[in-house]
């Protein structure tokens, strides 16, 4: 399996809304050409109305600014908030936009979950942020814990590749818009040291790729494999990989949700607690505030970052992102974050104890289990679509400001 390293990169580590949202708006604030961004979810909030009046501003500039948001993460606008991005020659695009059936969504499956942004083919970002509130630690104890990267070098390339792949349709579709033309791609020269590979995952090509990449590390892994994930409900292949690094001698370490924003995520999960405790895995669980990052650590120089959870919906429905990492500077920070993270907000999983309990956490959450690892070749029997780029338009429904977490694992 060919990995796609680009060399002489640049990165910067983001943790929260606290880091990333200044971040982001700082390099759309200097923008000067184009700015792509792909996102799940933007909402209408504080943050989502920060980010637009910098587009705005950007675009008045002269800039070229598509958003390309996901239906079911980002339901609604208000005609408003749409002016402004039509009066400022914005393209605000919708992916997979399906009719609801009773107020309800019906498009559940192959979301574009990616998280995205590309500014004058200088400056990328990906991980697992959405633009709403509850990334902030102000918004109270819902506040996200999560993460992503600044890239700069020529890994921009890849992430600009892979947006402008998702843009082709609506390009076709509004070729006599100028806002819709591509501008030309300039060498992107070196910036750093840094080794870094853009993976992604969609229902063409690249199925497994991200799935493929972490199996592939963990067979490799010789001290350490650390994972803090939001949604750990992997495949057997991957469980396996994880009981065998812990069997010969890796210090294995997930970071888990231990207050999740849906409790049957955690009820599943534990199901495969007394299976990997037993076999040295240890799960640490992160009781501050909901976990939603998607990254790993393994050994001293490997890492990724993204937006891919290590569920069914992540591994074999959505579109989804990652990074992978080669630096050993990165991956200590990263390491030391997350070491800080098991530290003082984590409790560590016990085995169960209780035979009774034992017995029915093992009868509930195997039949839970299997269900949700089988149901993504279930929906393969639904009618198939390819899904279309529809600009967006107002709702008469109020605007709601959408959890990601309600939805992201089913």
């Amino acid at each position: 399996m060919t990995i796609p390293w680009k060399h002489g990169n640049s990165i910067r580590l983001l943790e929260n809304g606290e880091e990333f949202f200044p971040a982001v708006l700082e390099a759309v604030a200097s923008a000067q050409q184009e700015v792509l961004i792909e996102t799940f979810i933007l909402a209408e909030d504080p943050v989502g109305i920060e980010l637009k009046d910098a587009l705005v501003a950007a675009a008045r500039r002269g800039a070229t600014v598509t958003v390309t948001v996901d239906d079911y993460g980002s339901p609604s606008f208000s005609e408003g908030f749409l002016n402004d991005l039509k009066e400022a020659g914005i393209t605000l695009l919708v992916f997979d936009p399906q009719p609801r059936a009773f107020g309800m969504r019906t498009n559940l499956f192959r979301r574009l979950h990616r998280k995205l942004v590309v500014v004058d083919q200088k400056v990328g970002f990906i991980g697992g942020l959405n633009y709403s509130v509850d990334h902030l630690l102000k918004s109270g104890p819902q506040a996200k814990q999560d993460y992503a990267v600044e890239l700069r070098g020529p890994i921009v390339a890849d992430l600009l590749e892979a947006m402008r792949n998702t843009l082709k349709p609506a390009a076709r579709r509004f070729r006599r818009r100028p806002v819709m033309k591509p501008v030309p791609a300039p060498a992107i020269d070196k910036a750093g040291e840094t080794s870094v590979a853009l993976v992604v995952r969609d229902n063409d090509r690249h199925r497994d790729d991200i799935e493929r990449h972490y199996r592939m590390a963990i067979r490799l892994a010789q001290r350490e494999i650390i994972i803090a994930n939001a949604y750990f409900l992997p495949g057997y292949r991957m469980l396996r990989d994880l009981a065998k690094a812990a069997r010969r001698g890796v210090h294995v370490q997930l970071i888990l949700q231990g207050q999740p924003d849906m409790p049957w995520v955690r009820a599943t999960t534990m199901f495969l607690y007394d299976y990997l405790i037993k076999e040295g895995v240890e799960i640490h669980e992160y009781c501050q505030r909901p976990l939603h990052g998607k990254v790993a650590l393994i050994d001293d120089e490997w890492a990724t970052v993204g937006s891919s959870n290590l569920d069914p919906l992540s591994l074999s429905l959505n579109l989804e992102a990652n990074v992978i990492v080669r630096d050993r500077t990165f991956t200590k920070l990263l390491r030391s974050r997350l070491v800080s993270l098991m530290n003082h907000h984590c409790k560590l999983a016990k085995p169960t104890r209780a035979p009774a309990l034992r017995f029915w956490r093992l009868v509930a959450g195997s039949l839970l289990f299997h269900f949700l690892r089988r149901f993504p070749a279930w929906s393969g029997w639904l009618p198939a679509h390819r899904p279309a780029l529809k600009p967006a338009a107002p709702t008469p429904v109020p605007v709601e400001h959408v959890q990601e977490g309600n939805h992201e694992a089913v």
